[in-house]
């Protein structure tokens, strides 16, 4: 075995329980990064509020990603948009 094999063997515990306090504290989460990014955007002044949005968005989805497709809406897709 490689030693990104052990690595990836020795850290799977800890994605898991990562997955796990991703799928409950999910809303927690999202709250604490809007949070985060508005007390930033306020101390740049909305100098920065673009990339800060978009560092907030990212991880957000990286949130999603991990906490799995059963997150949040129970496993089903978004609906699409109305037709206008």
């Amino acid at each position: 075995m490689g030693f990104l094999d052990n690595l990836k063997a020795k850290l799977s515990p800890a994605k898991d329980k990562v997955s796990d306090l991703a799928q409950q504290h999910g809303d927690k989460i999202d709250q604490g990064l809007d949070k985060a990014a508005k007390v930033v955007d306020d101390k740049t002044k909305g100098k920065y509020s673009d990339k800060i949005q978009q560092g907030s968005e990212k991880a957000k989805d990286a949130l999603d990603k991990l906490s799995g497709p059963d997150s949040k809406d129970g496993g089903t897709p978004p609906s699409p948009p109305a037709a206008s």
